[in-house]
């Protein structure tokens, strides 16, 4: 009765870390190789990217102006397409 399995002993000897039974340290899917690859072969891809996106998307919003064209704006009639004047 004082006989353990190997299977027992390993989990009691792993208990103090985490029990995850599906953990793949080593394992790289092929986007994570290629994006690494990618890095390394163009090490200014991450500074350009930041460019590109503050020239598309990080700008400052005038907030009075957006306030203005919200109350210019006309409701949409709810038949826009409809010629005659019923």
């Amino acid at each position: 009765m004082g006989k353990t399995s190997p299977m027992a002993a390993k989990m009691a000897s792993n208990e103090d870390s985490s029990m995850n039974i599906f953990r793949r340290p080593d394992y790289q899917s092929e986007a994570t190789q290629f994006i690494d690859q990618l890095k390394t072969a163009k090490p200014t891809l991450e500074a350009e990217q930041r460019q590109g996106r503050a020239l598309l998307w990080d700008k400052q919003v005038d907030r009075n102006a957006v306030k203005a064209y919200n109350e210019a704006r006309v409701p949409q009639k709810p038949y826009v397409y409809q010629t005659s004047g019923e």
